[in-house]
């Protein structure tokens, strides 16, 4: 069957609306992969359908996505704030109720307007302290003969500083979240390439279990022809006085039990295409897939050294505990600082413009030159007593930072032992189909030679009924090995992360 020289196509997506997109082309457009019965079905193609349409990559794809956003969250806590307000209020009172008033015929009135603006940025990286700049202009307008400006118009800025000291100053304090979101992002990002070496993996399984039941049919519908072959041949015999009852019964037996056999292959082969149709996500599990075949296997034995070294530059799952390691080092460095007590300055700088009756623009246009000012420095220190709670978590982040590392090591000694039993397998399977296709070949004669004895008499059916079970079994062994050749360069592929190259899957 030929095979696809197309290049698969999966993009790291951000998104499931994202990856619906990306699904398959309709039936019936160009480059839509059609399944039909008469219609031969590469593997290629069904990685195709199973990279576009997974269930699984489409939740990882999500969590890549939310991932990915919690890092824009972490970054737009550097973003400074804008903040605007316009506040107009009036206040009338019923009546005077002291001189000081300023009023005669009417209660006081006060009739104010503020406008504020200003802008804070909630964490300085160099430091991680926030700064925060306001200015406002006001209006305050009275009914009383006392306010010496009426209306007053006043202007004035501000500016607030609040810097930790101790426990949370510094550049590493202050990207600590930051970090902490793009190592997860990582980790994500790491997770979604192991979802797509696994539903490769899956999809080869799938494919190649599918070409082993179907030949496994094959086989079994061989066995039951040449057995229903020689039931016919009992049959015309005994016509002749050459052979007896027995002989036929002998047959007949061995047709039942082919037919057994073609049956439960029948079976087999529709729960493998139903396997391979969920795998791939099509809808209609009654959809069957033309004609498959193994994929030669020209490549020889693999070696060691080479696999293990791509496989520990590339495996997901080492490399996932990698960044995992780092977030616990920044978990350890937070503990570590919240060990130190919390002292912080809070500082306040301040100008207020001299009062003007004549418009909001002189307001403004005093306070460079006629101003008054104000300022406050403070300093606020705490410290639990005892830091029963801080020690115990700077406990717990030492011991999370060694767990870590101890998994890291527990995945590359398993990852070690895995890439020697995958590479092992490939060279025991390559040898084992050698010697299965010569013991086919020799069961292949045997049977061959057994019934050429029979039809000139000098055998008997039961005779070459054994001789056709042991054709079938060296076929069955046969299968059984390819098959198990494939799964073996699968499982290594998929440990070596090459399996991506080998489908042409691109990843950003």
């Amino acid at each position: 069957m030929p095979r696809l020289p197309a290049r698969l196509l999966l993009a790291l997506l951000a998104s499931a609306p994202l990856i619906r997109a990306q699904a398959a082309p309709a039936a019936g457009t160009p480059g839509a992969v059609v399944i039909a019965p008469d219609k031969p079905f590469a593997l290629e193609e069904a990685i195709a359908l199973a990279l576009q349409k997974s269930f699984n990559l489409q939740i990882q794809a999500i969590a890549r996505a939310n991932a990915k956003d919690n890092v824009t969250i972490q970054e737009a806590g550097f973003d400074p704030t804008l903040t605007a307000n316009v506040t107009r209020s009036l206040n009338q009172s019923a009546s005077t109720t002291n001189r000081l008033d300023g009023t005669a015929a009417q209660g006081p009135r006060n009739d104010n307007t503020v406008m504020r603006a200003g802008v804070s940025l909630p964490r300085v990286t160099a430091t991680n302290g926030t700064l925060s700049l306001s200015t406002n202009v006001s209006r305050a307008g009275t009914n009383s003969v006392n306010s010496l400006f009426n209306p007053a118009y006043s202007n004035g800025v501000s500016a607030t500083l609040n810097q930790p000291l101790l426990r949370d100053f510094g550049r590493e304090a202050a990207l600590s979240a930051l970090e902490n979101a793009r190592l997860a992002f990582t980790i994500a990002s790491t997770s979604y390439r192991s979802a797509v070496l696994n539903t490769v993996a899956n999809t080869e399984n799938a494919y190649y279990n599918l070409v082993a039941a179907r030949e496994a049919l094959r086989i079994a519908q061989l066995t039951l022809e040449g057995n229903q072959r020689l039931l016919d041949e009992n049959k015309a015999r005994r016509t002749t006085g050459v052979m007896t009852d027995l002989d036929v019964l002998s047959a007949e037996v061995g047709v039942a039990r082919a037919r057994n056999t073609v049956v439960q292959r029948e079976q087999a082969v529709r729960d493998a295409e139903e396997r391979l149709m969920n795998q791939i996500n099509v809808l209609s599990l009654d959809t069957r897939p033309g004609p498959v075949d193994f994929a030669p296997y020209a490549e020889g034995a693999p070696n060691f050294a080479a696999s293990y070294k791509l496989a520990r530059e590339f495996y997901p799952e080492t490399l996932s505990q990698e960044q995992t390691i780092k977030q616990l080092e920044l978990n350890l460095a937070t503990a570590r600082r919240n060990t130190l007590p919390d002292l912080d300055l809070i500082a306040s700088l301040g100008y207020t413009a001299r009062t003007t009756n004549a418009n909001y623009g002189q307001a403004i246009a005093n306070l460079p030159n006629d101003h008054g000012n104000n300022w406050s420095l403070a300093l606020n220190y705490s410290l639990p007593w005892g830091q029963k709670a801080d020690k115990a978590r700077l406990r717990q982040a030492n011991a999370n930072l060694s767990s870590g590392k101890i998994r890291l090591e527990q995945l590359e000694s398993q990852l070690m032992l895995d890439v020697r039993i995958a590479v092992r397998a490939v060279e025991t399977n390559l040898v084992a189909v050698e010697i299965a296709q010569k013991a086919t070949e020799l069961a292949t004669r045997q049977y061959e030679q057994q019934k050429a004895r029979f039809d000139a008499g000098l055998s008997t059916s039961r005779i070459v009924l054994q001789f056709q079970d042991d054709l079938e079994a060296a076929r069955n062994s046969e299968l059984s090995a390819k098959l198990n050749l494939r799964r073996a360069v699968s499982e290594l592929r998929r440990l070596e992360g090459t399996s991506l190259q080998r489908f042409k899957v691109e990843m950003p």
